[in-house]
């Protein structure tokens, strides 16, 4: 683990979604509807693992999505959830006057969807996206993280907002996730993979845990 940075009160929490907000994995929940699931889950888990660059893996799992139909689509994100326990840490974080943004490689409507089924809100969302042409995917992904990484959006995001860097908290999972967690005030790994989990302050296993994290560094 990297050295800990002293106890602040931080202003900015940014969350990975797949894998530490939710526990499903958006490709795969698309995957399903055209029999490419299998192949999807591969990628991702070569992804995560750092053992294929994040934008690559995430261009093969969008191609394997080429022709389906956008009411399938639809039908997939309906399907995204919050993990357990998951909108009781954002409203806390929402009510304690914490800034809580989304940065995730996975798709926008997924998440929106997620947070309006939980009825929860964020303030920022930086996700991809899926074009659609005459009603199918295109099997192309668009959107600021696919080649960007999450420290730049971290550092948008907090100059937007005003913030010193220091001030803030990373929580995620994935490989994908290493450029934020390693550059936040606080990194948190929620049940981190193995190459992720050295570059955290510390790690939990559960929103309970996280919510007890967050009282104990003062951010809530």
């Amino acid at each position: 683990m990297k050295p800990r940075a002293r106890k602040r009160s931080a202003m900015l929490v940014a969350f990975d979604f797949d894998g530490t907000l939710s526990d499903s994995e958006m490709t795969v929940l698309l995957g399903e509807r055209n029999g490419t699931a299998d192949d999807m889950a591969e990628i991702t888990e070569r992804a995560m693992n750092d053992e294929i660059a994040y934008a690559e893996s995430l261009r093969q799992r969008c191609a394997l999505l080429e022709g389906l139909p956008d009411e399938e689509a639809a039908a997939a994100f309906d399907q995204v959830a919050l993990r357990p326990g998951a909108a009781d840490v954002i409203e806390s974080l929402r009510e304690a006057g914490v800034y809580v943004c989304i940065l995730t490689g996975g798709f926008e409507r997924g998440v929106a969807r997620a947070l309006e089924t939980e009825g929860v809100e964020v303030d920022a969302i930086v996700a991809n996206r899926l074009p659609v042409d005459g009603d199918e995917l295109t099997g192309r992904v668009e959107g600021p993280l696919i080649e960007g990484t999450k420290d730049d959006a971290l550092e948008v995001v907090t100059a937007v907002v005003g913030e010193d860097r220091d001030d803030t908290v990373a929580v995620g999972d994935g490989a994908n996730d290493l450029p934020m967690l390693e550059i936040a005030g606080l990194a948190v790994g929620f049940d981190p993979k193995p190459a992720v989990a050295p570059s955290c302050d510390t790690i939990v296993e559960s929103m309970e845990a996280l919510g007890e994290l967050f009282e104990e560094e003062d951010v809530l």
